[in-house]
């Protein structure tokens, strides 16, 4: 009987440190001494990497911003600073802090609640400027630690490939390039003892001796994760569960495990579905069908698709890279197929060798069929839309799955493509042949070499206002009024040639350059995504009337005065007829 838990392993019956056999008895493993210093070790190289990366940020955070992506990352720190109030006791998931007085859905944007809370007492005392560059580097080290002790301790891989398949998990292309303000993208530190959750579930319904208590605690531990995950990004939960759901059913047809066996892992299952409803019952009522709810995503996924020759580019952000890459993507923080061309030939030739490997076969099946779908309805080469239509296709118009950006799909192919090149790493190591003992890892370390990442760049930030700064504002409104900058910001590039819009856009509405899924911060609160009203433009939808209480002044940078009387260019509006 073959088990339903993946290991880095060819034989029939794979048993790596800490599963048990066959007969439910302990396998009989020698007992390795205790490498702690190893780990700290590895850990800390990690963290220095994400530090070095983000070095620009570190000498003021609130005089420093990521040049590629400022909007969001001002849009970030608002959220953080919101989810101080977590601990006040003032926090709802529908605030009326933005697009006032009608409130924005928290859950319909891209919030990262949970680590806002977490980390509400640095931002309390330092600024949300500081807790999101610190959120910047800790979710790259994190998820790549996170990673590493998933494949050395659970999957039992050497420390040294381990090391080298988590340093891809957190500093991929693609997970570099989203650290340009996508914290909701790259905290995925959690995904891994997911997945253990999934490893310990399967082994334990392989074990005839395994109490049901077992399958219980593991399946509650596991729906527990889930739910604090979204809080922190669904999208990233969603792209999880999709990829696991592709890799286990070819796991699953490769390895035929007994009926009672699936049995077990899928009461397991069921126990971690029921978990997660009971705690994200009201969560998602609110998301999806509270107030300011957006049913479907607001982006159009022909827009948003990866470019079929991205993935032998390599990223700008990369030792290899060079800005001219960066036309195959929509923006700086989209980089999520530059695997570049050593890797996706190394890739497909490490699956064509490892083909009798269950794990390796799975995890390259669902990195082929998560590229797949990042290519989006309709495949583009090289910059250019062709007619052959893309398999994204059959998720389109999905409730809830449309909601995702196609291109993404690309980041859940990252964890995928470094477990295959563990069990490459693995295998070579236990081969007799002194060529593969060899080859193998310097045909890895030349394919990753190319991609190691760069610094983030980073600009001043630009300087407050006077007139908000000094509290000048105060001057012009009152209690329920608002003040609306002027000129209004429009889009840097309102469209995107060749690009086909989604049936549901109207004739003539721009299209914005930011990619992420909610208004930058740059933009007036009533242009919120998350808060538009139906039947309007998705991206920029006309500013609603102002209530009968409410007076909106005008407020142009240029005419700003310090003098002590009111103004004379706050001239309110007369407020709006009954």
């Amino acid at each position: 009987m073959t088990s339903t838990a993946p290991a880095l392993t060819t034989t029939a019956e794979p048993v790596v440190p800490g599963q048990r056999g066959a007969s439910g008895a302990p396998a009989p493993v020698s007992a390795p001494r205790r490498r702690w210093p190893l780990d700290v070790l590895a850990c800390a190289g990690f963290l220095a990497l994400a530090g070095w990366l983000t070095l620009g940020l570190w000498p003021d955070p609130d005089t420093r911003t990521l040049a590629l992506n400022p909007p969001d990352q001002i849009l970030y720190e608002w959220f953080l600073a919101h989810d101080t109030m977590l601990w006040s006791g003032d926090f709802s998931l529908v605030s009326d802090r933005l697009n006032a007085p009608y409130g924005v859905n928290l859950l319909a944007n891209t919030t990262v609640i949970l680590l806002g809370g977490l980390f509400a007492p640095v931002t309390l005392a330092y600024g949300a400027a500081t807790t999101f560059s610190l959120l910047v580097a800790l979710n790259l080290a994190g998820t790549a630690i996170a990673w590493y002790f998933l494949l050395h301790r659970t999957l039992g891989a050497h420390r040294i490939a381990a090391a080298v398949g988590a340093a891809f998990c957190g500093f991929a292309p693609g997970m570099v390039s989203q650290s340009n303000s996508h914290l909701h993208m790259t905290a995925q530190w959690l995904i891994p003892p997911m997945l253990w959750c999934v490893v310990a579930l399967a082994r334990a319904a392989r074990s005839e001796q395994t109490h049901p208590r077992r399958l219980l605690l593991l399946g509650a531990l596991f729906g527990l994760l889930v739910s604090l995950q979204v809080f922190i990004g669904e999208e990233t939960l969603f792209l999880t569960a999709l990829t696991l759901a592709v890799v286990t059913v070819v796991y699953v047809a490769l390895t035929r495990p007994a009926r009672l066996v699936l049995a077990r892992f899928a009461a397991g299952l069921f126990v971690a579905v029921g978990t997660a409803v009971v705690l994200l019952a009201y969560p998602l009522w609110v998301q999806f069908k509270g107030p300011q709810s957006v049913a479907d995503g607001v982006f159009s996924p022909f827009y948003f698709s990866a470019d079929l020759a991205s993935f032998t580019a390599f990223s700008p952000l990369t030792l290899a890279g060079d800005e001219s890459a960066a036309r195959l993507t929509t923006g700086p923080a989209e980089y999520n197929t530059f695997l570049g061309w050593p890797l996706v030939l190394l890739s497909l030739g490490l699956l064509v060798w490892l083909r009798r490997n269950p794990l390796a076969v799975a995890v390259g099946v669902g990195a082929l069929a998560m590229s797949a779908l990042a290519l989006g309805p309709q495949i583009m080469l090289d910059g250019r839309r062709t007619p052959l239509p893309g398999p994204y296709r059959l998720l389109m118009h999905v409730p809830v799955v449309d909601g995702a950006l196609p291109m993404r799909f690309a980041l859940a192919a990252i964890p995928l493509v470094a477990v295959l090149l563990v069990v490459a790493l693995t295998e070579a190591a236990r081969s007799a042949r002194r060529p593969l003992r060899i080859g193998v890892p310097v045909l890895v370390g030349a394919a990753l070499l190319p991609l190691f990442p760069t610094p983030l760049p980073t600009a001043d930030r630009p300087a407050v206002p006077a007139f908000f700064a000094d509290g000048l504002w105060r001057r012009c409104a009152g209690d329920g009024d608002v003040i609306m900058t002027v000129p209004l910001p429009t889009p840097e590039k309102p469209c995107r040639c060749g690009t086909r819009p989604r049936r549901r856009r109207r004739s003539g509405c721009p299209r914005a350059s930011s990619s992420a899924r909610t208004a930058p911060a740059a933009r007036p609160p009533w242009a919120s995504a998350a808060a538009r009203p139906r039947g309007s433009c998705p991206r920029w939808p006309a500013p609603a009337p102002c209530p009968r209480s409410t007076t909106t002044t005008a407020w142009t940078p240029a005419r700003t005065s310090p003098s002590g009387t009111r103004p004379a260019w706050c001239s309110p509006r007369t407020p709006a007829p009954r």
